[in-house]
């Protein structure tokens, strides 16, 4: 489990978040992330808003090797191949 410090928390419409849901829930079968409607892809472009607008790291001068650590931990927690 995260560290109460270390965890960011959205707020998401109704919509937006059954769309994402639905969207997810397929990418369990799915080797690669299908956008196949504008709404799905509406709904990660507002995603992508609300972490801009949460996140300071993107905006730090070692923003790459942050998500190159993130990746590389979130890996060896959930037991993926690197």
């Amino acid at each position: 489990m995260e560290d109460e410090d270390e965890v960011v928390s959205l707020q998401l419409g109704i919509d937006e978040a059954l769309v994402l849901f639905e969207m997810l829930a397929g990418f369990y079968d799915q080797p690669a992330l299908e956008i196949p409607s504008p709404a799905e892809r509406l709904t990660l472009l507002r995603l992508h808003e609300s972490l801009e607008n949460e996140l300071i790291e993107p905006f730090q001068p070692d923003y790459k090797e942050k998500v190159d650590a993130a990746r590389k931990k979130l890996l060896e927690q959930f037991g993926g191949k690197s």
